[in-house]
């Protein structure tokens, strides 16, 4: 019996410490490729931050691969034991779980004293249209809304934009009876892939307007992912591996875009669908395989900051945040000078020691940076003018 128990601890053990070895060699190969620049908002901390997420990734591959579990469910799993910690509500905030037009969402209300109708934002979040968000215990959303006495829609990931464009749309309709918010004093807005959706979104309602319901009032755009035609701009360049985004996990993402045939203009679909239908194949070669649809889409829809100077004229009052150390950093500064050779009303915050997604390292204890406040405050700030 003894000898069996030492097998087994023995085997286990072997596995055990073949695991780690399969964890630990692509984390060691991964940190040799990080390159922080002199600058960077508490170095050391990013350094284990970034070895914890990859580590994440990579353990989730291994399970994927055995056919354990997902590697993106595992993923959001792990960050949400990891950055979402169950604080009580504060007695001035109400959270609400409810659905807007078959889209879940989370509202964050202040209970303040009643009397002048309330500002509102719907906020998308990033995740490069992969991760879900940390939404049971938001501590962006509960800032903000807290902060700023602004009741905040949150929606999670994966959204797509016409999720956003309903949710937007219902919001605006229900926002006076049902939340005490005055609905022209609604802004929408997000972080990475997430103002991304904002900015296409605005773009699209501009272009669509139909005196039915208010236009938001303003977008408020934070370190936004605003194109993909070019992925060597100078900020590509200097930052491409600094965590926690490298230039090769952008393309990536916004791959996954392109594998959904989102960067494809609606006339090219419908030029190129009598070539690629489906149905121009003998049966046994699509058995069980929908055809495609065309959707009326847009490359706008995804690279907010090529559309046309006649769009950008429409555009709303807008806040942008960039930071000094991320990849998409060119990204929101030249879309400030596009807004602003057009006339439109923008705000500007540059964190000169951040990096991307610093915004949600805000108040995660040993995880916070510094940085993370400043940039919250510049965000609460603005969204008290609306």
């Amino acid at each position: 019996m003894h000898t069996e128990i030492t097998i087994l601890l023995i085997v286990f053990a072997a596995l055990f410490a073949a695991f780690c070895l399969l964890v630990v060699v692509p984390v060691y190969s991964e940190l040799r490729n990080i390159n922080i620049l002199h600058g960077v908002a508490n170095p050391w901390k990013l350094h284990v931050t970034h070895c914890v997420y990859v580590g994440i990734s990579i353990v989730g591959q291994i399970l994927g691969q055995l056919g354990l579990c997902n590697q993106m469910n595992f993923i959001r799993r792990f960050r949400c034991c990891i950055m979402a910690h169950k604080r009580p509500v504060p007695c001035r905030l109400r959270i609400k779980v409810l659905t807007f037009s078959g889209v879940p969402v989370r509202v964050y209300e202040p209970t303040t004293a009643p009397g002048e109708k309330k500002r509102g934002l719907v906020y998308f979040h990033g995740g490069g249209w992969v991760f879900g968000c940390i939404h049971d215990y938001n501590e962006v959303c509960r800032y903000i809304s807290l902060e700023s006495d602004t009741t905040v829609v949150s929606v999670g990931y994966p959204a797509h934009l016409d999720d956003c464009e309903v949710v937007t749309h219902h919001f605006l309709s229900i926002a006076a009876a049902d939340f005490g918010v005055d609905p022209r004093r609604v802004a929408v807005g997000g972080d990475s892939a997430g103002a991304n959706l904002a900015a296409a979104l605005c773009q699209r309602l501009s272009k669509s307007q139909d005196g039915h319901l208010p236009s938001p009032c303003a977008q408020v755009l934070i370190y936004p992912a605003l194109q993909m035609a070019d992925f060597h701009l100078p900020s590509y360049q200097l930052n491409h591996s600094v965590p926690i985004l490298f230039r090769g996990r952008v393309v990536f993402y916004f791959l996954q875009q392109i594998l959904e045939g989102k960067h494809v203009p609606v006339e090219l679909k419908l030029c190129y669908k009598k070539w690629l239908d489906p149905e121009n194949l003998p049966p046994q070669f699509r058995k069980g395989v929908r055809s495609p649809v065309v959707i009326t889409s847009h490359d706008a829809d995804i690279s907010p900051l090529l559309d046309e100077d006649d769009v950008l004229r429409l555009a709303l009052p807008t806040f942008i945040l960039t930071c000094e150390f991320d990849v998409l950093g060119d990204y929101g500064i030249l879309f400030l000078k596009r807004l602003k050779d057009v006339g439109v009303d923008v705000t500007w915050e540059h964190l000169s020691d951040g990096f991307h997604g610093i915004i949600s390292f805000f108040n995660q204890g040993w995880l916070t940076f510094q940085s993370s406040q400043k940039g919250m405050d510049s965000i609460v700030q603005y969204v008290k003018t609306l």
